[in-house]
């Protein structure tokens, strides 16, 4: 089940970039993500992940991007669907050949 935004995407993108363009003026990105997150309503923290998850996205930092991650969530959520699916087939499949071994030969 999907969580519902407590912030759009766009206030998120414009705290980014504040985050960004203010970061020169205070002594450290900490402190311009403090500075932020009182102004948009938001814990320092929640600011810092979507700063870092910003900065994977542009390049700026390695790991997955948003995209990936998502592609990611997408392939396990279909392979656990394949493996019951499978499963499902397995045990059919031995119920069926059970079933035909107790036949009576004619």
């Amino acid at each position: 089940m999907k969580r519902v935004a407590k912030y759009s995407p766009e206030t998120r993108e414009r705290a980014v970039r504040l985050v960004w363009e203010t970061e020169a003026e205070h002594g450290s990105q900490w402190a311009a993500i403090v500075s932020i997150s009182e102004k948009v309503g938001c814990t320092a923290e929640t600011l810092r992940k979507w700063v870092r998850q910003a900065e994977r996205d542009t390049g700026r930092r390695p790991g997955p991007t948003t995209d990936s991650r998502e592609r990611i969530k997408e392939l396990e959520r279909e392979n656990r669907e394949l493996k019951r699916a499978n499963e499902i087939l397995r045990k059919a499949s031995a119920y069926f050949a059970q079933a035909e071994l107790d036949r009576r030969p004619r």
